[in-house]
């Protein structure tokens, strides 16, 4: 039996399901239970001719120019769990188990996939390319976890959003087949989920599944069930009926309830995983609005404070929310890989190890700090609201240093 891949859950809302005209996406990002995670900021680059990019075990050809990126992401690696783009392009992987057993050689890793669709396209379906592309020219593989005495090797799936469409995508070494989505509400989790409606696939998918002997050509094509180990593709997301539940009403407020939402099992805190880092993005589908990114930066939302980032030219960099560089120091670089296991805890993680101590230590003041820090979180929102509703164009010099801003005043409560 493979080990079973770690239950993160996505979930995208359109209009009408969600309010005023705006795409709701959001992830809770399931990984060991000590992993830590850090949120970097990459400005646009332009890039020399024939130059490379070193991602997190292989490197490949780097183009001609990369979008500016907000990531969440293991500190140990070189792509992310989880980001956006400043053309409103968001993606989230999820790690999943095949009847294909995923590669142990080094190659791009699901999360390197993340950040490469999101440095390369300026819509979902561009994003998409890019990774189908990379798939078919380098393949993915490699440990999907900082550990050196075992490896853990899982196939890819993504939820690629922007301000008018989704497109899920589930691979299988190099094959792959995606769904579009522009409506209701759409959950993925760590199993397959793409049936027969699909929208775009690989060219030699169906001559390769018959020639595995898993599918007769004759029934309709269902690529979960051509695919999985086993009956376990059926629904998956117990997150999807919170959120139908809300009308026509999925904000920001809705999909962060829903992620910090245990009993669901949607905020995940069992022996082997925790939820280390989530993100909920916004994105009006009036291109004259900008997008809003809510970051955690710390483990287990329901404990952990959402805040607001938004793509604004010479956005301040958030330094006590990045883990400690060790360059080429860094066991995660050397072969063989991860001997040991350095300190990568940033400021925020440790104030906030500090602060969930006290919420399990002392009721009253662990209380009192909790309603503190919802109530933060509260003014972030409402904030952001008031940026999309208002008729007057965003002042950039307004949203500089919100994210710097939002992680300082945080830090000050735990201290």
């Amino acid at each position: 039996r493979m080990a079973a891949a770690p239950p993160s859950y996505c979930f995208v809302a359109f209009p009408p399901c969600s309010k005023d005209g705006l795409v709701v996406f959001g992830k809770n990002s399931a990984r060991p239970r000590d992993e830590v995670q850090e949120v970097v900021y990459f400005a646009a680059a332009a890039h020399e001719p024939g130059s490379k990019v070193e991602c997190t075990y292989i490197e490949i050809e780097q183009v001609p120019k990369t979008h500016a990126v907000v990531l969440s992401r293991p500190s140990w690696l070189w792509g992310a769990e989880m980001g956006a783009n400043e053309h409103g392009v968001c993606v989230a992987n999820e790690a999943i188990v095949t009847r294909e057993p995923a590669s142990e050689s080094e190659a791009l890793l699901g999360m390197d996939l993340v950040r490469l669709g999101l440095e390369r396209g300026a819509t979902a379906k561009e994003a998409l390319d890019v990774i189908v592309a990379l798939l078919e020219e380098y393949g993915q593989g490699g440990n999907y976890y900082e550990d050196g005495s075992s490896c853990h090797t899982f196939q890819s799936a993504f939820l690629i959003v922007d301000r008018n469409e989704a497109w899920i995508l589930e691979t299988s070494g190099k094959y792959w087949a995606a769904e579009k989505i522009t409506e209701g509400v759409k959950c993925i989790c760590n199993q397959l989920s793409l049936t027969t409606k699909i929208d775009a696939e690989h060219p030699e998918l169906r001559n390769y599944v018959r020639s595995q002997g898993w599918w007769n050509g004759d029934s309709d094509f269902n690529f979960s069930e051509v695919f999985s180990l086993s009956d376990d593709h059926l629904a998956c997301c117990s997150g999807r009926e919170s959120l139908e539940k809300q009308g026509g009403d999925v904000s920001a407020q809705a999909m962060i309830d829903v992620l910090r939402d245990k009993d669901s099992g949607v905020c995940v805190d069992s022996e082997s995983f925790l939820t280390t880092a989530s993100i909920v993005s916004v994105l009006p589908q009036d291109p004259s609005f900008p997008c809003v990114h809510y970051f955690t930066g710390t483990p287990d939302p329901s404990r952990s404070v959402f805040k607001p980032f938004i793509f604004v030219d010479d956005v301040k960099l958030v330094p006590k929310v990045q883990s400690p560089s060790f360059g080429n120091d860094d066991p995660a670089k050397k072969i063989p890989r991860f001997q040991e296991k350095p300190d990568r805890r940033h400021e925020l993680y440790k104030a906030h190890e500090w602060a969930r101590s006290l919420l399990e230590n002392d009721q009253d003041k662990g209380q009192k700090l909790m309603r503190i820090m919802l109530d933060l979180e509260k003014q972030g929102l409402e904030a952001m609201e008031d940026i999309l509703t208002r008729t007057e164009v965003l002042d950039p010099a307004e949203v500089v240093d919100l994210f710097y801003d939002c992680v300082d005043t945080e830090l000050k409560f735990f201290k």
